[in-house]
């Protein structure tokens, strides 16, 4: 057995150890170089609409997650990058920590790391339990849900339990060598202008409220005992301005351990984003890349990050209820057939690769032969 399953009560005392610093550059770069070069997706499986979906009892799939596992497996990767979300701890938090127990062993029979997102302030902010919509028609991410809702970030006394999930979960699978590293908060807003089709359920000063949370989330995924990096990623355009670099930027470069950074452009605005990240001196993931219809492509991005060795993962591994083949202005453009070409994801739900040569050339970068299945594939 890779971990042993604490009790709640033990995850709470766990957590009060005392916080280990930050890593030193040179403690990052050790650690870097015990890596091979980090290569995936971001994973969610076919089935599910969301991070609720995929993890709650009823709707947890380990049979789709090893078929789909497999198939990155076969082109090589061997990191996923997996979303939680706070309402799950509370709903469950021993059914979730033996749901992530379960996934991770699945994810080791596949040669797979996961870094795990606990926190993300992207989509909807109006997340529930239980069932969950369905799909939105041609609509690109119509059920992702926000972590956490507007409503709890809005009522500071729900913030015990949001530490008490960061530090139990954090603490279950602190020394599990399953677990790549911690991606403690995705997209993190930088101001508190907010727009889109969810403006009018946002929380209120939004990003002043992250701007709080964020360093403490660090301080408690500290506390836990985390063996593995923390990080969250630069997004966006703000952060590469030096004059006035956004103060959630700030805290995620002064807190993470290892750089991580999200990357939907093309390869010389890619190759320029990791140079001056490099002036950081620390080891660089890209979290997220690949967005075919505004020029971020395997093969434009891919190269330039294998000669940097920056780990890279993609959006989207398996088409599915997310329906990421459809582009962003899906929101505001209607489609009703399947785009060309696909905006995110690798694989068809039958396991076919959407684009042959694309997977060829993963498969190649990783130094990993050709599958039969892929022998077989026009």
């Amino acid at each position: 057995m890779w971990l042993r399953i604490w009790p709640l009560a033990a995850l709470v005392v766990l957590g009060t150890a005392t916080a280990r610093e930050r890593w030193s550059q040179q403690q990052a770069a050790d650690w870097y170089g015990r890596q091979p070069w980090i290569l995936g997706a971001n994973y969610i499986p076919a089935s599910a609409i969301n991070q609720l979906e995929m993890w709650q009892a009823e709707t947890f799939d380990p049979q789709r997650i090893d078929l789909e596992l497999g198939w990155a497996e076969a082109i090589g990767m061997n990191t996923m990058r997996v979303f939680l979300h706070d309402l799950l701890w509370r709903q469950d938090a021993p059914g979730l920590t033996h749901r992530l127990d379960t996934f991770l062993a699945i994810a080791a029979r596949h040669h797979m790391r996961i870094l795990l997102v606990l926190f993300d302030s992207v989509w909807d902010p109006r997340a529930e339990l239980g069932k969950q919509h369905a799909p939105v028609a041609g609509v690109h991410n119509s059920g992702w849900v926000q972590s956490p809702s507007a409503t709890v970030l809005s009522s500071p006394a729900e913030y015990p339990r949001l530490e008490a999930y960061v530090r139990g979960i954090v603490g279950a699978f602190a020394t599990d060598e399953r677990v790549l590293g911690w991606d403690l908060w995705n997209e993190p807003p930088y101001s508190d202008e907010v727009g889109g089709n969810y403006a009018a359920f946002e929380a209120r000063e939004k990003g002043q409220k992250v701007r709080a949370l964020l360093p403490r989330v660090y301080a408690w995924a500290r506390a836990a005992g985390a063996t593995q990096p923390l990080t969250s990623g630069l997004w966006g355009e703000a952060w590469q301005s030096a004059r006035a670099l956004p103060e959630t930027a700030t805290i995620q470069l002064q807190e993470s351990d290892v750089l991580s950074f999200h990357s939907y452009d093309k390869p010389a605005a890619f190759e320029r984003e990791v140079i001056a990240l490099g002036h950081h001196h620390r080891p660089l993931i890209c979290t997220e890349y690949m967005a075919r219809t505004v020029g971020s492509t395997f093969e434009g991005t891919l190269p330039l990050a294998h000669k940097y060795h920056v780990g890279a993962i993609n959006w989207g591994l398996v088409a599915g209820k997310t329906q990421t083949i459809y582009p962003w202005d899906s929101w505001q453009k209607r489609y009703t057939h399947e785009p060309t070409p696909w905006f995110h994801d690798i694989f068809r739900a039958d396991g076919r690769p959407y684009d042959p040569k694309e997977t060829s050339l993963i498969r190649a970068m990783s130094g990993t032969k050709r599958s039969n299945r892929e022998a077989s594939s026009p």
